[in-house]
């Protein structure tokens, strides 16, 4: 059990991801079985991977040769019967406790008593699952993404049962198979998908309440670095999958608040909304449908004023600088101030810390976080419910000079990107303190299981666990309730 990296494998199922596991351990030279219950859907599966990989040799990324050697290391059988002697099990069937559980006791019946067992689950308790198997200190999780030859990451999730010299081995193959490992505890959503909770559950609760559209949203997430706006990314992988995921976690979690669903999404998948398998979701991908713009403005010109000031230090009030300067504007910059912008003798404008214009003054309003100032320069900000026409219209012409495309939002607490990082921060740091991953797992598991632009101790080096604090404080006040609750971990870093 120490050492996998020849051993002989066997893969159950021959869906995507059972097709992919088989390809990337032939790949690293063992000998691979693949079994499915559905008849002749092993030979097919494998009758796919030739195919795509004639295209990688028909672009010049693979040599043939190579292509044959490594179909040749894949054969599928007919009968579990067939795999008695093989030294590593990776199972990618249907996510059933029940179905998971026959199948791993029909295994322990053929296979000898080293063979590893490895599950390939996204969501479902290794412990669980382990229940009633007479060796069940060899089940782990081996968890891969799809899809799975591109995909780095794979989470090592152990139960309670699995012996830990198990979970180091199946660590190591994954290294050897090229992959980037990292240990999780058996817990719901293990690392990847409990974190990734609050990308989608902020944005559906912007959404519910109006605050933004879908577009504006997904833009200003875009704007810090991710690929796809969760809007975008529900939509993608179906919000029938999405949501079903977010109940699983939430009823695992024993009702948690932080994980409620969203009546919004049950509403879409109530209506067969479903995103772009259904052809419409939270967007219509029918053929000519129309599509909401972002708001552009032509770059304001500098004021004629006097009085203007910027307050507060860091990378982002420099830039500020520099740009205000350019713009020739005559201005002071007091670096000691307790919060970060602009003000001028008619006007605050300052960087979101959770609490809304309206609750700091009239003539106020707040702008969003920035993770990505070299980036897009799409940026939500929001005006006092007491802030004058002249108010707004100043604000906003001073984040066009400031050469951002600004997107007005309704005035809630910590706008878009700060509340949800400030949420995805404080879900990591909750996963640390129970002991589910670590701190450099947390951000390796997030930067390659979901591309996200940073893992979430990136953010918060990027930040403090204050102004997190902070954040996560103000939306408890204007929300109450569990969701907003600050991570014991977050606290004593202060």
């Amino acid at each position: 059990m120490t050492d996998l990296r020849k051993a002989k494998v066997l893969v159950v199922g021959a869906g995507i991801m059972g097709a992919g596991i088989a390809q990337v351990a032939a790949q690293a030279g063992h000998t691979v079985q693949l079994f499915d219950v559905r008849e002749g859907a092993a030979p097919s599966a494998i009758n796919k991977l030739r195919s795509s990989l004639a295209t990688l040799v028909a672009k010049g990324k693979m040599q043939s040769a190579d292509v044959d050697a490594l179909l040749g290391r894949i054969a599928p059988i007919a009968s579990l019967h067939d795999a008695a002697s093989c030294t590593l099990v990776v199972e990618a069937i249907v996510e059933n406790v029940d179905g998971k559980r026959v199948l791993w006791q029909q295994l322990e019946a053929i296979v000898a008593d080293d063979c590893v067992l490895a599950s390939n689950t996204s969501s479902i308790s290794i412990t669980a699952m382990a229940q009633g198997l007479r060796l069940p200190q060899r089940l782990v999780g081996m968890h891969f993404f799809n899809p799975v030859p591109l995909m780095k990451l794979v989470e090592v999730v152990s139960g309670l049962h699995t012996a830990a010299p198990v979970a180091d081995a199946i660590f190591s193959l994954a290294q050897h198979w090229g992959k980037v490992a990292v240990h999780a505890r058996s817990t719901p959503g293990f690392i990847v998908n409990r974190i990734a909770r609050p990308y989608y559950a902020e944005a559906l609760a912007l959404l519910q309440e109006q605050c933004t559209s879908p577009v504006v949203l997904d833009a200003c997430l875009k704007a810090i670095g991710f690929r796809m706006g969760p809007c975008e990314l529900m939509d993608l992988i179906g919000h029938d999958t999405n949501f079903a995921v977010t109940q699983s976690v939430y009823q695992a979690n024993f009702y948690d608040k932080r994980y409620v669903p969203s009546l919004l999404q049950r509403e879409l998948v109530d209506g067969g909304l479903l995103g772009r398998k259904s052809g419409r979701g939270i967007y219509d991908y029918a053929e000519g449908a129309a599509h909401a713009q972002l708001a552009t403005l032509a770059t304001a010109a500098a004021p004629a004023l006097s009085g203007v000031t910027l307050h507060g230090s860091g990378s982002r009030m420099d830039a500020w600088a520099h740009r205000l300067s350019d713009a020739d504007v005559g201005f002071t910059h007091d670096r000691s101030s307790d919060w970060s912008g602009l003000s001028t003798p008619t006007l605050q404008l300052r960087q979101t810390d959770g609490r809304t214009a309206t609750s700091l003054g009239a003539n106020v309003a707040v702008f969003d976080m920035a993770f990505a100032p070299e980036g897009s320069r799409v940026l939500a900000w929001a005006p006092s419910l007491r802030a004058s026409a002249e108010c707004k219209s100043e604000a906003q012409d001073w984040l066009s000079l400031l050469g951002y495309q600004p997107q007005q939002v309704a005035d809630q607490s910590a706008l878009i990107v700060a509340r949800t990082v400030a949420m995805l921060i404080n879900e990591a740091a909750d996963a640390v303190q129970q002991g589910v991953c670590t701190v450099e797992g947390a951000n390796q598991a997030m930067r390659l299981g979901v591309n996200y632009p940073a893992g979430p101790f990136d953010w918060l080096s990027a930040w403090s666990a204050q102004g997190v604090i902070d954040v996560l404080q103000a939306l408890d006040t204007q929300y109450r309730g569990e969701r907003y609750r600050v991570s014991p971990w977050l606290r004593q870093q202060v």
